[in-house]
């Protein structure tokens, strides 16, 4: 990933050698990993059965929040891409029961990809 794309927040989809060493303690023994993407610090990881959105804190980045999707909990989603004038771009995922997460992209980010591969798990 280029210095400017990490300045920037864009998303770059990661090697899946780098996620699976990475990731190696948190996937159950049938889940498979099929693509990732990183945003400067964090990652959007998409399995078979889940998406994992992987949150560093602090300055070291030692503190590490995984947050676990399954998909067949997530009841519908959005994309808000960026305007003219507007810098980022926000996904939002809500969950069956009751809650949301957002994130923010970058404008130059190609959220329509990740919302592709989000719905790709969701509609089937």
């Amino acid at each position: 990933m280029g210095i400017l794309n990490m300045v920037m927040g864009n998303a770059t989809e990661v090697d899946l050698k780098e996620i699976e060493k990475e990731f190696a303690d948190i996937l159950v023994p049938s889940e498979t990993l099929e693509c990732a993407y990183k945003v400067i610090r964090d990652k959007w990881v998409f399995t078979n059965k889940r998406l994992i959105l992987l949150d560093v804190q602090g300055i070291t980045g030692s503190r590490r929040e995984y947050l676990s999707i399954p998909y067949k909990n997530i009841a519908y989603f959005s994309v808000e891409t960026a305007g003219t004038l507007d810098d980022d771009s926000e996904f939002k995922i809500w969950i069956k029961g009751g809650g949301f997460v957002k994130k923010e992209f970058s404008k130059r980010t190609n959220i329509k990809q990740i919302q592709m591969q989000l719905a790709s798990h969701v509609l089937e």
